[in-house]
């Protein structure tokens, strides 16, 4: 991270200028130090962030990739006119007086399945407009990509008259918004996330000149509206071409001349990943060891991970992944033209995003379906009686009112590892003995029993649980998290099941060379696409 202190007072947020790109460097950097192992010093030295409780860095787990519009550096200077100029982000008097703020105008949530060879991104559009779990600076409802810069301000205003350093009340700042994104993305889509990656807005443009720029193909639009555009300085053609740092910046920013706005801008992040993922296993970037350690050197002042994320675990996984397992989508959404209180926005239906996320991240194990063929009805049966004590089968919901701050977390976390889904975590009015009440499920008293049996307490059955969950109470008589006997290998958490709703706006895969999809939809490449790139608006 960059970390000159100028002692220049922060900005407060802006609304409206809107360049996301920095989520395509964190992706990057995060295959980089995949195939980079052997560069231990520095893979070693990205992260730093104590944001939240880091999970597992090996085995399937959920990272959110998220990149910060700031045009500030991370201790709040602003960044250097040349910079600014090139990145068509505007002039250092601009930012001084409220342009650019810290958003995190794009986010992609990645799915690591077991063995790190396949992957499944969701990009979540900046303008989806949702209720966020906390309060933000007296938010309560806004555009996801507001959460981090409402809990960035109310830090930063909280510590105006502090003794803190203009480093610290910055650092602090970011990590507040890292954790307030994070906690959105979980309450939107339903998932737990273990990990996460953030860069700012000058680390794409500086990733990029030393990766030699990026091959893009762009789909004509209008005649050719798409390829110019005055607030990015996008100046593109055609097919197939190569596109310099500068170029490839504004490739990844331009949203107002494209069919679906953010949504297709969000094809063009998806698309440089692509990208990047042929580059990395074609053109022998990862054996040219000068190019891997400026890489690196790059990723080391501009990459925040969650600081208990262990690349070099997390990397004996990732080197089996190959850019034809990686596949993205777009959370649906039921339309972009909204409007409220004045600002245009996406309306989406939470119920439909979680259920699409839940179905692309934990697709229904084949030993859980039915099987009617003559000879296999026998070990069908057996499959369904193991499944139905499968501690996968059931997601358990902790609240905390018991004295112990953060026990919940901690108890949710120690059933993820022990193999239950992970649902949702937060705290109640004072309870002096732990209940543990279960919903209606065939596996649910069974789970349930083992759980309460690690409490010392005894499970009820209750019409107020959902199906398919329990619901751990604690209360002051539980301290410690409990061993919970009969665990499986450590895994991700599955998000909670999600009720009604399909996914609107929804389109089926893209075929040939790949294509825009809808909300929901998927871009895909084909196996001969040149450069290994989908052709996007």
């Amino acid at each position: 991270m960059v970390k000159p202190d100028t002692g220049m007072a922060p900005l407060g947020i802006a609304g409206k200028a809107g360049y996301s790109l920095s989520c395509v460097v964190a992706a990057l950097v995060m295959v980089i130090s995949g195939f980079s192992y052997f560069v231990v010093r520095d893979v070693s030295s990205i992260g730093g962030s104590h944001a939240i409780v880091s999970g597992p860095s090996i085995g399937p787990q959920n990272i959110l990739v998220m990149g910060l519009e700031s045009r500030r550096d991370y201790n709040g200077n602003v960044l250097p006119a040349d910079l600014l100029a090139a990145m068509h982000a505007g002039s250092v008097q601009g930012v001084r007086n409220g342009v650019g703020g810290e958003t995190t105008n794009t986010l992609i949530l990645i799915h690591i399945f077991a063995g790190g060879k396949k992957t499944v991104g969701f990009s979540i559009p900046r303008d989806d407009w949702v209720t966020f779990p906390h309060t933000y600076d007296g938010q309560s409802q806004g555009k996801v990509d507001q959460a981090y810069g409402d809990a960035w301000a109310q830090s930063m205003n909280q510590t105006a008259n502090s003794s803190m350093g203009n480093n610290q009340r910055n650092f602090q700042a970011n990590e507040a918004g890292q954790a307030a994104a994070v906690a959105t993305v979980e309450a939107l889509t339903g998932v737990h996330i273990d990990h996460f990656a953030e860069v700012n807005l000058a680390g794409f443009y500086e990733l990029a000149k030393s990766f030699g720029g990026i091959m893009a193909c762009v789909k004509p639009w209008e005649g050719g509206r798409n390829f110019h555009d005055a607030n990015s300085g996008a100046n593109l053609k055609p097919g197939i071409q190569h596109l310099w740092a500068a170029q490839a910046l504004a490739y990844v920013r331009e949203r107002d001349n494209l069919p679906q706005g953010d949504i297709d801008r969000t094809h063009r992040q998806q698309a440089v990943i692509d990208y990047v993922m042929w580059k990395l296993q074609h053109q022998n970037v990862l054996s040219d060891l000068s190019q891997l350690e400026s890489l690196l050197s790059i990723a080391k002042q501009y990459v925040i991970t969650d600081d208990g994320w262990n690349l070099l675990d997390f990397a004996s996984e990732m080197r089996g992944l190959t850019g034809k397992n990686l596949t993205f989508r777009t959370a649906p959404y039921i339309t972009t033209g909204g409007h409220v209180d004045g600002q245009d926005v996406n309306l989406i239906d939470p119920a439909a995003i979680r259920s699409a996320v839940q179905r692309a991240f934990y697709p229904p194990s084949a030993t859980n379906q039915a099987t009617d063929g003559k000879g296999t009805g026998g070990k069908a049966t057996r499959n369904r009686k193991a499944a139905a004590v499968s501690p996968s089968s059931t997601t358990v919901d902790v609240l905390n009112g018991g004295l112990t701050a953060g026990l919940a977390g901690r108890v949710s976390r120690a059933l993820a590892a022990a193999g239950y889904r992970a649902g949702q975590v937060g705290n109640v009015a004072s309870h002096s003995t732990t209940e543990v009440l279960y919903g209606a499920g065939s596996s649910n008293a069974a789970n349930a029993a083992k759980i309460a049996s690690a409490f010392g307490v005894t499970a009820a059955a209750s019409s107020s649980v959902t199906a398919g969950h329990v619901e751990i109470v604690l209360g002051t008589d539980a301290t410690t998290v409990p061993s919970f006997a009969g665990s499986s290998s450590a895994s991700s958490s599955p998000p909670p099941s999600a009720s009604g709703g399909s996914s609107p706006s929804a389109s089926s895969p893209a075929s040939g060379g790949g294509s825009s999809g809808g909300g929901g939809g998927t871009v895909s490449v084909s196996n001969n696409a040149p450069y290994g790139v989908p052709c996007v608006y």
